[in-house]
């Protein structure tokens, strides 16, 4: 999952960004509201973290934008601001959640995580392939029950497959949706991760590759 965070205070960002990563986000940052509008107009993101007081375009302003311009991705406002009014003018800008600073990590986790569910609400909770089980409210992966350590990229890259069925992903797309812009590495970073993965399948004891390369094209689960 790529997430954006739209925080002018680096402290925070910092500390979102490392935690976040903890769980297998993709975080991306914007220090103002200009830049936030401008990265989500280009990228595609399953989340945005929003401060309402930013600089150069505030945050109540750029969730109207984003809402007028037909942008449904969820919107989670945080502010150092804690009243009724504050929470109600934020909401009717198309926030889906408010959360006051300072804030437990943990709630705003569980928060983040109550956001994205919605929006994968008709899909699995638990994702299966054949013998291959990815389980995202743990991020345990197992085939034929036995575990698989992965990284945080190899995770990202085996969910990113088995939710999209037989799409194939190539290459630049797969760069796209598990590489931040800021880390921009070239290709043959995605050969690796998935070379890396199938070796760690076929430990596991996977006798054919669940893995298909569709040539000139890119990647896809059998």
């Amino acid at each position: 999952m790529k997430l954006l965070v739209v925080e002018d205070d680096r402290r925070i960002t910092a500390l979102l960004q490392e935690s976040l990563a903890e769980q297998n986000f993709l975080v991306e940052v914007a220090h103002d509201g200009e830049m936030g509008w401008d990265m989500l107009d280009a990228f595609k993101y399953d989340l945005v973290l929003l401060d309402v007081m930013l600089p150069k375009l505030d945050g109540i302003s750029l969730c109207r934008k984003l809402r007028s311009r037909g942008y449904q991705l969820p919107i989670l406002m945080l502010t150092a601001k804690d009243t009724t009014t504050d929470k109600v003018v934020g909401l009717d800008a198309g926030a889906d959640d408010y959360v006051v600073k300072p804030f437990k990590f943990s709630e705003l986790s569980a928060r983040i995580r109550a956001l994205l569910r919605r929006g994968i609400a008709a899909q699995p909770p638990v994702l299966e392939r054949g013998l291959l089980r990815l389980d995202p409210s743990t991020c345990q992966v197992t085939y034929d029950l036995e575990p698989l350590n992965l990284t945080p990229k190899e995770y990202s890259l085996l969910e990113l497959l088995m939710r999209n069925g037989d799409r194939i992903f190539s290459r630049s797309a797969i760069l796209d949706r598990l590489w931040s812009f800021e880390e921009p590495p070239d290709e043959e970073a995605v050969k690796f991760h998935i070379k890396r993965l199938r070796h760690k399948l076929r430990q596991a004891g996977a006798t054919t590759d669940p893995i298909e390369t569709v040539y000139g094209m890119g990647y896809r689960l059998k």
